[in-house]
């Protein structure tokens, strides 16, 4: 089994996930009352499939299993968009020295309806369903946002 790197490897999954009707779970950062974003999360390990890092984060972000085997594993759909941003200089240091952008992939994941998640504390204080464009402009992320603004031509 390949372990847990020493510093966070700067490639990710963005996740929106939402309803049919094309309302949008956002979570809260833990610590950032105005942090809204929809789930997102690096790789555990260099080689770990963009698919895999999804589902993961999706489950522990939220609750909601979708990885394979799962009910939902049909409904999480990589849109093939990817994003290259620059770190924020604080979460920077759980970089390794001289990483200054991530590479960031985005998926959907359509549930039947509204639920209420499971949130961790320690990463997530809140939650909320909005409309896609009430998402997309709560959102602290222009990444995140041009996602969500994506919804309408992915969920069809």
């Amino acid at each position: 089994m390949t372990t847990a790197p020493r510093f966070k490897i700067p490639e990710s999954v963005l996740v929106v996930v939402h309803t049919p009707a094309l309302d949008v779970l956002l979570i809260r950062r833990a610590g950032a009352d105005d942090l809204w974003q929809s789930v997102t999360g690096s790789k555990d390990y260099e080689d770990e499939p963009l698919a895999r890092t999804a589902a993961r984060e999706v489950e522990e972000e939220t609750g909601i299993l979708c990885g394979p085997g799962s009910a939902l594993a049909p409904r999480l759909v990589d849109w093939h968009r990817r994003n290259v941003y620059e770190i924020l200089p604080r979460w920077r240091a759980r970089y390794a020295p001289g990483v200054t952008h991530n590479t960031e992939h985005v998926f959907g994941l359509c549930v039947p309806a509204r639920l209420a998640p499971r949130l961790d504390p320690c990463e997530h204080t809140a939650w909320r369903w909005l409309p896609c464009e009430e998402a997309a402009a709560a959102t602290f992320s222009s990444t995140n946002a041009a996602a969500i603004r994506l919804l309408p031509q992915f969920a069809r």
